[in-house]
């Protein structure tokens, strides 16, 4: 194989792992809660063997699957963005980030309001779509800086877009994460500008994630240290701060991660292109939004129709996702659960691949279809598959 397409749909949880009741997501299945909607149609990634997969009976087995199939458990201690894409990429974290269900010490904050000249305003855990429509309006009158995190280790700044400019708003995530190091290295640092007026706020799609520089070497290193191409699409270059990648390509929506996807295939390039569709996630699975959850999964799956016609004998398909967040659950957060793992390509057996003990799985196999010793976690499966 020369080249790797490595699709992540950001969220796409494939049922609750054995230790999710520890994290509160005892009964968490992204999946299954979107296919509960009357819209919600998967018959491209179903005849991949989506529902072969343990655990994805429910929509449907088929006798001809097109792809090897099968489902990844999370080694790392967490269900965060920044430790999933990781652990795909051979990295295990085994210590959790901090997080902050009290909101963040003074110890933290005083120095960012000395750097920003700015206030603080919220400072706990809170939905990003609620704390704009309470604090915006208190934002704009006084140009105080929205801090707020979640269940997940993060520092969330968030600010009208007319006050606190994007470029700006990024300059500030930049102090901020220079400030959030060792005990308090949270995994990301997320900017969330907004627009609109008091009582009709709406997020932009000028987020900016800036995550702590992986602890050690990952599947993106030991490929551009060999030589070979690593394209990033979405958010992977901000969720590896940038390390490992020779091409990074921003987008702003699975339409655009879609686009950059299709324009990529036509180019000749030895490697891998590692993609992240995050609308599943920032969009639909945090905002409990079944229904736009399922509706996205219906337009992926008729754009990855078209897509297989694109790839070339020599290259490797693989779709998985990096956590849960299940959109039909009482919670807005990421959801500890199996994630979904189809591999596709010319001469790949379709065979079941089982339970895989980690994510790392897929970056070891990876490696090894592309011809690289990358000294990363997991185990390879290539050997099943070929």
């Amino acid at each position: 194989m020369k080249r790797v397409f490595l699709i992540v749909l950001d969220s796409l949880g494939a049922g609750a792992l054995p230790d999710a009741a520890s994290f509160g997501d005892a009964a968490a299945n992204t999946i299954r809660s979107i296919s509960a909607d009357q819209a919600f149609s998967a018959d491209v990634l179903c005849s991949l063997g989506l529902g072969n997969i343990a655990g994805l009976e429910f929509l449907g087995r088929t006798d001809t699957p097109r792809a090897a199939h099968g489902r990844c458990a999370e080694r790392s201690l967490g269900k965060d963005t920044t430790v999933g894409h990781w652990e795909i990429a051979g990295l295990i974290s085994e210590t959790p980030f901090p997080t902050y269900p009290d909101g963040f010490p003074k110890e933290i904050l005083e120095p960012f309001e000395r750097i920003t000249g700015r206030g603080i305003l919220c400072n706990r855990p809170m939905s990003g779509t609620e704390c704009i429509q309470k604090y915006g309006e208190a934002h704009m009158l006084t140009g105080d800086l929205i801090v707020y995190t979640s269940a997940d280790s993060v520092f969330q700044i968030a600010a009208h877009e007319d006050i606190v400019p994007p470029e700006t708003l990024y300059a500030y995530c930049r102090a901020a994460r220079r400030l959030l190091t060792g005990e308090h290295g949270v995994s990301r640092v997320i900017a969330r500008p907004f627009t609109g007026e008091p009582g009709h706020f709406s997020r932009t799609s000028n987020r900016r994630d800036f995550s702590l520089l992986p602890p050690g070497n990952t599947l993106l290193d030991a490929l551009s240290s060999a030589g070979l191409d690593t394209l990033a699409v979405g958010k992977i270059t901000d969720i590896f701060a940038g390390r490992g990648i020779t091409q990074a390509i921003l987008t702003h929506s699975n339409e655009e991660g879609m686009a950059a996807a299709d324009l990529l295939v036509g180019k000749n390039f030895r490697g891998l292109c590692f993609i992240n569709l995050v609308d599943f996630d920032m969009l639909w699975g945090h905002r409990n939004d079944v229904s736009g959850y399922a509706a996205g999964i219906v337009a992926f799956d008729r754009w990855l129709g078209r897509f297989l016609d694109k790839l070339r004998p020599d290259d490797l398909l693989i779709i998985t996702a990096d956590h849960g967040c299940d959109p039909g659950d009482d919670s807005t957060d990421h959801t500890r659960e199996y994630t979904p793992l189809l591999v596709y390509g010319n001469g790949v057996k379709p065979v079941d691949l089982g339970t895989r003990a980690s994510f790392a799985d897929i970056g070891k196999s990876v490696a090894g279809v592309l011809g690289v010793d990358a000294g990363i976690a997991g185990e390879s499966f290539t050997g099943e598959i070929f």
